[in-house]
Parts: structure tokens; sequence; C-alpha cells
């Protein structure tokens, strides 16, 4: 997928949003303030200022409308959820350059909430993905045991696991053991 650093960084965030969700299979990566702030620094969330328990409650039904996208049974619904979620973001696209990274796009006002700024870059991000025809590159992972998502970024659209080093190795180790036995 030939995409450019911004659509490849906010794809990103929108993948490590989701598995926050304790509907992802793990316990809840934003349960509090600290974990939102922590969410914030490592995904380099530029021009937020200080996070209020509003903002925790915003990013959380944002990430459940992010987790549905990802969940979409087809094309159609996951546009028609993309679509309900942009429509409530005022988007204002403009160039930015800042904190050494290069040229690039941002898509949420200038006076964004934290939950306006990641719903328009990711939201867009989204929206350019199904655009290009790559609905199918989101993911959910197909470990038994896992409910991650992930977007697959390979060549050929064969990536089935959310970390190649955790599940993908697992289920690996686990297929070969069973061959062992049989």
């Amino acid at each position: 997928m030939p995409f450019g650093h911004d659509m490849v960084h906010s794809l990103a965030t929108v993948v490590e949003l989701v598995n926050t969700s304790p509907s992802t299979g793990g316990d809840d990566g934003l349960a509090d303030l600290g974990d939102l702030q922590a969410f914030v620094e490592s995904r380099q969330v530029s021009g937020i200022g200080v996070l209020t328990p509003r903002d925790l409650g915003q990013v959380r039904m944002l990430r459940e409308a992010f987790h549905r996208v990802f969940l979409a049974t087809d094309q159609a619904v996951a546009v028609r959820l993309l679509n309900s979620l942009l429509a409530d973001t005022r988007i204002t696209p403009r160039l930015a350059e800042h904190d050494g990274h290069p040229l690039h796009m941002h898509y949420f006002a200038q006076d964004a909430v934290l939950s306006e700024h990641v719903a328009a870059d990711c939201g867009v991000a989204l929206a350019h993905l199904l655009v290009e025809g790559e609905w199918e590159r989101l993911r959910t992972c197909s470990a038994p045991d896992c409910d991650r998502v992930f977007v697959d970024e390979s060549r050929n659209r064969s990536r089935v696991y959310c970390d190649s080093r955790t599940c993908g190795n697992r289920m690996h180790v686990a297929a070969y053991r069973a061959r062992r036995r049989a």
C-alpha cells in the first residue's frame, strides 16, 4: 500500500485505539486519564491541551465506533458507518509540518477536542482506504483467542494475525505440535 506518512500514522493510530477496547479481548487500555494521556503521547497526537474526563468518555465512544467499521460485514456497511462518524466531525483540511514530521495533512479543526482530532484524521485515513477499494485490508486477528484488529499492509493481502510474533507464532507452534502428534 503506497500511502504517505500521515495516512500510515493515522491507520496505526486507529488500530491502536480500537485495540484498547475490552471488546478486543483484553483489559480496557483507556481505563483512566493516565491511559488516555499515554495514548496521546505514544501516538504523537499534537495540539491537545489538558485532558478531561469528558475527553476520556468521548474517545471511548469513538473507539467503539471505529471498531464497528472494522467489524463491518461488507464495504457498504463500512461506508455507512464511516460516513456517520465523519458527519459528526468538523473537518478542516490543512497542511502541517511539526515535531520533525515531513509536510502532511491534518483534517481536524484548529480548536478540535481530542475525539474530533482523532475522528477526523483517522476517519479520513479509513475513508481513503475504502475509496482505494482496500476495505478488505481491515481485519480482525484469526487466532481463536484474539479479537484485536489490524490493517493488512502486506502486498498480497495475506496477513491473518494481528502480530506474527505473538498470535502468528503461537498458532504456527500449535499447528506444528498437532501435526507431530498425528
